[in-house]
């Protein structure tokens, strides 16, 4: 009896052992299976697909969503990237990621338009520009950094991976934006009535101490005599040439080391070592204003009185949210607008100021966007004259006709709207795009993986 227990004790214990050993063969195979999946050295699954430049229905489609998106992403100070993109992918035939290189030029060219534009216009309710250069000088010089790292993740992410990251990205800053626009919408219905019970009262509205919203409708019995001294201002009058010159300096030496870094060995020494170079530049100019902020020597003088006190967990915050808006634009394609206009919207900054503001941020990160794709040589640039001067045009008439409307209606809340639409119509188009090709890629079993940047030609 004795030896027939032994027995059966042996063979539980070698079932038992060889099915410890079978499951963890099968956890073995299947952590490779996914790293397989993620990281395949030396295989690439990226191929450029650039269309023949030919006059036709796509052309026609494409450059009319496309000038839709730059006059509603221009006036959001979003840019309108993520309604390009699906454009050029679905309607014109790129593949995504040279529509996210194409994007930008768009982006660009309409940016570029929207600040001509506004540096003649001026605060809603302060004597000041319209574009807060000393909010630019903090957030623009992060933003240029984060493209830089954007950028490269662009090469090296794969595309359900931007995916993902820009659907939940965006349907966050949709609905934080349009919280923002009916509570600004709220805020003007209480100004507007109560401007209108001044105008019925015998009193009138002159003894009457009233102090508008930022944004929201001025006094009416002032408002054209405003308005007159501030169409008087010039364009040297009206924009501050040295904070204007400090960006400019910061884009020429990021420029100058990506072109450099460009005639060497990709993951070289040198190409590190220019890499590297531009966080001491970026982060010198962005520490210089957030240490001057702190100490009091200079204020966000668009957002009044607040603007005045800062704390440093703030301006830290803040600076490194301007590094996560490049990355996310470099990555996606987009303007920075799409996380700076949200933000400045949540630090209290008027909605004319917030968009003017994202705008000019966008025009030096989107151009250094421009310049590095085409350093990779990931757009066709027949393809990107021609949309960079639609988006050009279709960013000045948008800015043009949104701004009569918002002086008609005294509703500054539409650009909050209007951006909140943008984000959200971008959240499903492209999320759309990528859940398609993701599903397209499964089916066809390809390489779903990084890229290796090392490796990577165009």
């Amino acid at each position: 009896m004795a030896p027939l227990l032994v027995s059966a004790k042996e063979s539980v214990e070698q079932e038992a052992s060889s099915y410890k050993v079978k499951e963890e063969v099968e956890y073995s195979d299947y952590v490779t299976e996914v790293m397989s999946f993620l990281w395949q050295p030396g295989r690439l699954g990226y191929e450029h697909v650039w269309p023949n430049m030919e006059f036709g229905w796509k052309i026609v489609v494409g450059t009319i969503i496309g000038f839709l998106g730059a006059a509603f992403g221009s006036v959001g100070g979003v840019g309108g990237g993520g309604i390009f993109v699906p454009m050029l992918t679905l309607i014109i035939g790129f593949d995504q990621k040279s529509s996210t290189a194409l994007s930008k030029c768009m982006i660009m060219g309409g940016a570029a338009s929207s600040v001509f534009y506004n540096l003649k216009q001026r605060h809603p309710t302060l004597e000041l520009p319209v574009i807060d250069y000393d909010l630019a000088l903090l957030f623009q010089p992060m933003l240029m950094l984060g493209i830089s790292i954007g950028v490269a993740f662009n090469v090296i992410f794969a595309d359900w991976m931007i995916t993902i990251l820009l659907i939940i990205i965006f349907l966050v800053t949709s609905t934080k934006a349009f919280l923002k626009g009916v509570e600004t919408w709220k805020k003007e219905t209480i100004v507007k009535e109560e401007a209108a019970r001044l105008l019925q009262s015998d009193n009138g509205i002159e003894d009457v101490e009233y102090k508008p919203i930022p944004g929201g409708p001025n006094d009416i019995t002032n408002a054209a005599t405003k308005e007159s001294e501030k169409l008087d201002v010039s364009i040297l009058e009206n924009v501050y040439w040295k904070e204007v010159g400090i960006l400019f300096a910061v884009w020429i030496i990021i420029l100058a080391l990506e072109i450099t870094k460009n005639y060497t060995s990709t993951c070289s020494v040198a190409y590190w070592v220019l890499n590297l170079l531009q966080f001491p530049v970026t982060f010198g100019v962005s520490a210089y204003e957030a240490v001057n902020l702190y100490k009091g020597k200079r204020v966000i003088a668009s957002r009044g009185e607040e603007g005045t006190n800062w704390k440093v967990h703030q301006l830290v915050l803040y600076c490194a949210t301007g590094i996560a808006a490049g990355v996310v634009g470099g990555l996606l394609g987009l303007g920075g607008g799409f996380i700076l206009g949200p933000l400045f919207l949540e630090l209290g900054i008027p909605p004319q100021v917030s968009s003017a503001t994202a705008t000019f941020a966008m025009t030096f990160s989107s151009s250094m966007s421009v310049i590095e794709y085409y350093l990779l040589k990931r757009f066709p640039v027949p393809y990107a004259l021609y949309f960079i001067a639609v988006a050009t045009v279709a960013a000045l008439v948008g800015q043009h006709l949104v701004r009569k409307v918002i002086a008609i209606l005294g509703r500054a809340s539409l650009i909050i709207f209007i951006l909140a639409a943008t984000i959200f119509v971008s959240a499903i188009s492209l999320g759309g795009v990528g859940i398609v090709s993701m599903i397209e890629k499964i089916q066809e079993h390809e390489y779903m993986g990084f890229e290796n940047l090392c490796t990577y030609e165009a």
